[in-house]
């Protein structure tokens, strides 16, 4: 090899082992990868530009744009409440389903935070007996079409890349439907390799939050248990407020009636769970304030309002804001929110105005801590536009009407239009760290074809590749993608091995689509390790699961999985 190649030979090596050995960002690597390889002159500027355009980079970024605002929405979250029961077989089933469909069209990762709150709080079954199948429903899930990960708009976009017309919305389905129903009846034999954990103990400021059940509200008529207000994530329903009388402690048996005070407790980030119950007002709402911009203050020692209500300040009109909720540090906070009498040292949590900073009393009665950021209650009109119009796109697309990328972009247009998002989500929502990611694998591949590493490799194999079977090859590129997915992370996996798949395609005259969807199921299939894909690394933090748990439940399905993956693409391809 000549010494231009054996750098980028040495710069690719140094990725993976950093990407294994060292506690860097992946994005972090990657560009200090594009730097060296800039540097050193076997890439240009133009080269990393061309890949910050590719249309499968595109297609994600809108993809991910787009999912923020689906994630708003109630669906997920109504559903969450009502999945897990006492019975546990229909509980893991329900759960298993839920998940496994929505991941095929959504985010998989959005849909397993959602999920993670209401199965944690559950009151009748240890979360570390739904979490990891919730996860591994949801990389099974997102298996099934081109949008449901983004593993698979990578590999997408090096076919793209490399000529190829790239994948069809359903050249996944064939495959993640059989390996995935087959994998979710094998987890449901094999409940009993999962652990019984405890639930860690959460870690925030129990805040009181009241919210009004109103005539048309879908709790009046059932009881709290029918609800399912056990379980929202991470709040408390501890009290009912019901013609001026406090009823505690709140039983599952007890029915919801019309005008009843619900006084929860909990994380006020979760306050969103409640706005998305219809017929629920939070207090804050009913003063016509509940916004996404939510401000925290702490009562003065020298308040004026010390031993007053909120209800007989009159605290809407004297500070152009609304109480969402409270907390009181040393001594719990009970009854209507409007009728407890403030005191020096209460935390408030508030909807403000656009003249609440200009009011002269505020330095008078309040300490400004922070900003907090809740998502905003979408109307009816939006919802059905969010959810109908997600759904259009994605049939355009899997219909081949529209290009995804082209109906994205008109879809994330209507949603800036009709204020389901805005310019600034968009900003703050844009993934930054994934873009660096892809562009610098992008941009490594290229510097191994350009230098003909890629090409130097498979003609020194060549003796070997002559006689050996392209379905074993197809192996063997799948073996090594789900090996490297367990130690870096599925996007990196998919971004490093496809250039070497493409390579090896060249070399024994193999169709590409089977080595694609080889690199790119091998890339989703991380069942071993919590490091490796995101919903993993997810409910391994919110649970207190060890590595070996994911390794003793996770590799019966990884086999399985593998097993039936590989030898469909053996099938359909006559390799």
């Amino acid at each position: 090899m000549e010494l231009n190649q054996l750098l980028v030979l040495a710069v690719f090596f140094a990725t993976i082992a950093a990407l294994v050995f060292t506690h860097k960002r992946p994005s972090f690597i990657f560009a200090a990868a594009i730097l060296v390889l800039i540097g050193s002159q076997q890439l240009s500027l133009q080269n990393v530009a061309h890949n910050l355009t590719n249309q499968g980079l595109l297609t994600l970024i809108l993809l991910l744009m787009v999912s923020n605002a689906v994630d708003k929405t109630a669906i997920i979250k109504k559903l969450s409440r009502t999945l897990v029961t006492a019975n546990f077989n229909g509980s893991f089933l329900r759960l298993f389903g839920v998940t496994f469909v929505s991941s095929a069209l959504l985010n998989n990762t959005a849909v397993v935070a959602s999920m993670i709150g209401p199965v944690k709080q559950n009151q009748y079954h240890p979360a570390s007996r739904l979490l990891i199948p919730l996860s591994y429903a949801a990389i099974l899930g997102g298996t099934v079409t081109l949008i449901g990960t983004s593993t698979n708009l990578i590999v997408d976009s090096f076919l793209i890349e490399h000529g190829h017309p790239g994948f069809a919305f359903w050249d996944f389905t064939l495959y993640g439907v059989v390996a995935g129903l087959s994998c979710g009846l094998l987890m449901f034999v094999l409940q009993p390799l999962l652990p019984t954990i405890e639930n860690r103990q959460a870690d925030y400021q129990h805040y009181m939050i009241e919210a009004e059940v109103e005539a048309d509200s879908e709790l009046v008529g059932k009881t709290v248990e029918q609800n399912h207000l056990r379980n929202l994530p991470e709040l408390f329903l501890i009290e009912v407020v019901r013609n001026g009388k406090l009823i505690t402690p709140v039983t599952p048996e007890l029915e919801i009636h019309t005008g009843d005070k619900l006084i929860f407790s909990g994380n006020v980030k979760n306050v969103s769970s409640l706005s998305h119950i219809k017929g629920l007002t939070l207090f804050a709402e009913s003063n016509g304030l509940l916004t996404d911009n939510l401000t925290e203050v702490i009562v003065s020692n020298r308040a004026q309002i010390i031993g007053r209500t909120l209800k007989a300040l009159g605290f809407r009109a004297l500070f152009d804001a609304a109480v969402v909720a409270m907390r009181r540090d040393g001594e719990p906070v009970s009854g209507k929110l409007g009728e407890v009498k403030l005191q020096a040292g209460d935390f408030l949590l508030l909807a403000t105005g656009k003249d609440f900073l200009s009011r002269h009393n505020l330095t008078k009665n309040f300490f400004i801590l922070s900003e907090k950021k809740i998502p905003t209650k979408l109307t009816p009109f939006q919802e059905t536009l969010t959810i109908g119009g997600f759904l259009l796109t994605v049939l355009l697309a899997a219909t081949e009407v529209l290009s995804l990328a082209t109906g994205l972009l008109f879809f994330l247009a209507a949603l800036v239009l009709c204020g389901i998002t805005n310019n600034g989500e968009i900003k703050r929502n844009l993934p930054v760290n994934l873009i660096i990611v892809i562009v610098g694998a992008l941009s490594l591949a290229t510097a191994l074809e350009q230098t003909g590493v890629i090409a130097a490799v498979t003609t020194q194999l060549g003796p070997v590749l002559g006689s050996t079977d392209p379905f074993w090859a197809l192996v063997a590129v799948y073996l090594l993608t789900l090996l490297l997915t367990e130690l870096v992370t599925n996007n990196a996996a998919a971004a490093l091995m496809f250039p070497f798949a493409y390579g090896l395609t060249e070399a024994l005259g193999a169709p590409l689509m089977p080595f694609a969807l080889a690199v790119a199921f091998g890339a989703s299939a991380s069942f071993l390790s919590p490091y490796g894909y995101q919903t993993n690394l997810l409910v391994f933090s919110a649970c207190n699961y060890r590595v070996k748990d994911f390794l003793r439940f996770g590799l019966p399905i990884s086999i399985t999985y593998s097993v039936i993956v590989l030898w469909l693409l053996k099938v359909s391809y006559g390799l």
